[in-house]
């Protein structure tokens, strides 16, 4: 009894010991790391603390609580202590990635993060056994050559489909990014396809009665239990409502999705943490960012009322569109966060609606010029703008050969700025002028460097000139090589501008699959000599309109305007009076102050830690000369502050590993 007595309180001290490491050195390690560090060093500092002294003593027969303040206790309970912080500093030091496991997990309690990590574990494991077995490792080093590259294509195209789920949906995503990858990567990740079963009637039945807000029976005079389409995340249904007898579209989101996020979504971002740090390429590629972002973007996937207010929004934004495209209306009162109930619309895919253009007679390229013409209109005018415009979210209406647009679970917003941005890139395109892309790309990239003008804008003319007097250009091409001169610069998009052109290569796509001649940036030059003329003429065309915009702005520039001569001449008073200097210094740099304030807390963190240092040592060389009891009480102090010193040490040493990360 006595010994699992002591083992109880040895499990206390061990808690308390990874509370008060993790609170002093503030780490980020994972929460496994963290335990692995205390179980060693308590097993070594208790170890070695009872063949060296316990054993000798009968502290044992008493409680270790009663002992807590004997000096060998002190020492052994500091030994261990600093011993876990030493571990987490190695940790620290051969942590590549960095990446800590409760970055995907939220706010859970202990046990149910040892639970869910011991699962994960074995789950990644999994996974990276996989990509060992397909040769990832063998090519992960990505040498320039084309068979290498085609090997590494593979091995990961085969690995995202062995693991499944969530991984094959990540590498369908992948395949869209022609702005990234080379044509190599994206054929290998465009053979992944996801056969998912449907749920059984009585299984579709059992979702739509927990999802819809109210009984079944009252909202639908039928509703099909077999579904017109199965995806990963959801299925649809056909129905009739009850009170107005309108056929509907039933959405319904399977029920096992969220229990995957929580699952798999850490483990695939594990998965590319993990790649990242293998291979440069995969490293300077992002790879890790794009697990997130899709993580990100999944995560409002799964929750319906996200997409139900998307539809309505951009149907708000094209009620007076002169663009006539068709968006289904949505019964917002049945609609939930796991159920969507929406118009149907008889139709069919653009990539499958030969039939019906030929049968209404409808002109292809006019039909993907309103197409093309409603996208730019979302992104320009409203920001609010559809950002998946793929052929399977592109319907031509039976009756009336409009074009459908459905799928509004991923929607894109642009500030007024980033409008703006994209305006003036049209619009130098459409011109050929450099000045006016740079113009444009300095209100779509983060952190401009107005300096880099001349070389920049040297760069976007090599850029101009693989458009000119050519009859055509891929769309993909041409956005690589945007993203391209973007990063040579160090910048980078906003990402709100990032998934806008990705979703121009998309609809790049679909738009040829209406019609193969189709040139999206001949079109998007007419659109924006359109715009130019809109822009020039509105005020001949809506004077009245004109002349109410122009009031508003006077009305809100007028108070400013009264107050700007008494504003102008306080400030001749105050730079007359020498009270006003101009300067510009290191400080005015947020980055450099940022660094400058690191660098300084660190400097005092050591000249701090080498201060107890050399304070302890000289009262512990003092306590030789000096006799009891006033050399324990030097002796003591002496102990306590080089145990502080390094403490400090250590912290400032991990601090340092993770800036230089960083």
């Amino acid at each position: 009894m006595l010994y699992i007595k002591f083992a109880i309180e040895i499990a206390v001290v061990g808690l308390f010991i990874y509370v008060v490491t993790g609170r002093l050195i503030g780490t980020k390690l994972s929460f496994a790391k963290r335990l692995i560090s205390v179980l060693l060093s308590l097993a070594l500092t208790t170890f070695v603390y009872w063949y060296s002294y316990l054993q000798h003593t009968k502290i044992l027969e008493g409680s270790l609580v009663n002992a807590i303040f004997e000096v060998s206790t002190l020492v052994w309970i500091g030994s261990m202590l600093l011993i876990a912080m030493l571990l987490y500093l190695v940790f620290e030091l051969f942590d590549p990635i960095g990446i800590s496991v409760q970055e995907t997990r939220g706010q859970r309690s202990i046990f149910a993060r040892v639970r869910l990590y011991w699962r994960q574990q074995k789950r990644l494991r999994q996974v990276l056994r996989i990509a060992v077995t397909n040769g990832v490792v063998q090519t992960i080093k990505y040498a320039r050559q084309r068979e290498n590259e085609r090997e590494l294509a593979i091995a990961l195209r085969r690995t995202l489909e062995q693991c499944g789920g969530i991984f094959i949906k990540f590498g369908q995503v992948l395949s869209t990014r022609k702005e990234l990858f080379s044509p190599i990567f994206i054929e290998e990740l465009a053979k992944l396809q996801q056969g998912v079963p449907p749920l059984s009637e009585s299984e579709s039945l059992r979702v739509l009665a927990e999802a819809l807000p109210g009984k079944v029976d009252d909202v639908f005079a039928s509703f099909n239990a077999v579904p017109i389409a199965s995806a990963s995340i959801g299925q649809v249904h056909r129905a009739v409502l009850k009170a107005t007898r309108e056929q509907v579209v039933v959405k319904l989101l399977r029920p096992e999705v969220k229990e995957i996020m929580i699952n798999d979504v850490s483990i695939l971002v594990e998965f590319a943490s993990w790649f990242a740090s293998k291979s440069a390429w995969a490293a300077n590629l992002g790879f890790k960012e794009l697990a997130i972002g899709f993580a990100d973007g999944l995560s409002e996937e799964i929750h319906f009322d996200i997409e139900v207010r998307n539809t309505v929004q951009v149907s708000n934004v094209l009620k007076n569109s002169a663009y006539q495209v068709r968006i289904p209306h949505m019964y917002t009162e049945y609609c939930g966060d796991a159920i969507i109930v929406m118009e149907f619309i008889e139709g069919a895919s653009v990539a499958e609606a030969d039939f019906h253009f030929r049968r209404l007679g409808i002109d292809r390229k006019e039909f993907a010029r309103t197409v093309l013409f409603s996208f730019f209109e979302q992104m320009l005018y409203s920001g609010i703008f559809h950002a998946d415009p793929h052929p399977g979210n592109i319907f031509i209406d039976e009756h009336t050969g409009q074009p459908v647009l459905i799928d509004f679970g991923a929607v894109g917003r642009l500030g007024a700025p980033q409008q703006e941005g994209l305006k003036l890139f049209l619009m130098g395109i459409q011109q050929a002028d450099a000045s006016i892309l740079y113009d444009g790309l300095t209100l779509l990239v983060e952190e401009n460097d107005p300096t880099q003008r001349a070389r920049m804008e040297q760069a976007i003319d090599q850029l101009l000139l693989k458009v000119s007097f050519v009859d055509r250009i891929p769309t993909e091409e041409l956005i690589y090589a945007l993203f391209k001169v973007v990063r040579d610069f160090k910048l980078a998009f906003y990402p709100s501008v990032a998934l806008a052109l990705r979703s121009f290569v998309t609809l790049d796509g679909t738009l040829r699959v209406i019609d193969p001649s189709f040139d999206i940036f001949t079109e998007a030059k007419a659109f924006s000599a359109r715009y130019m003329r809109d822009v020039l003429f509105k005020p001949f065309k809506e004077p009245r309109a004109t002349r109410d915009k122009i009031e508003e702005e006077l009305a809100q520039l007028l108070p400013n305007l009264r107050k700007m001569p008494r504003r102008i001449d306080h400030l001749l008073q105050r730079v007359e009076s020498g009270k006003i200097i101009l300067h510009h210094d290191i400080f005015s740099d947020e980055h450099n102050a940022k660094f400058i304030t690191q660098l300084f807390s660190q400097m005092v963190l050591l000249f701090v830690g080498i201060t107890f240092g050399i304070i302890s040592v000289a009262l512990l060389a003092i306590s030789q000369f000096i006799h009891a009891p006033y050399a324990v009480y030097l002796n003591t102090t002496a102990y306590l502050g080089l145990f502080l010193c390094a403490i400090l040490l250590v912290r400032l040493s991990i601090q340092a590993l993770r800036n230089t990360k960083e």
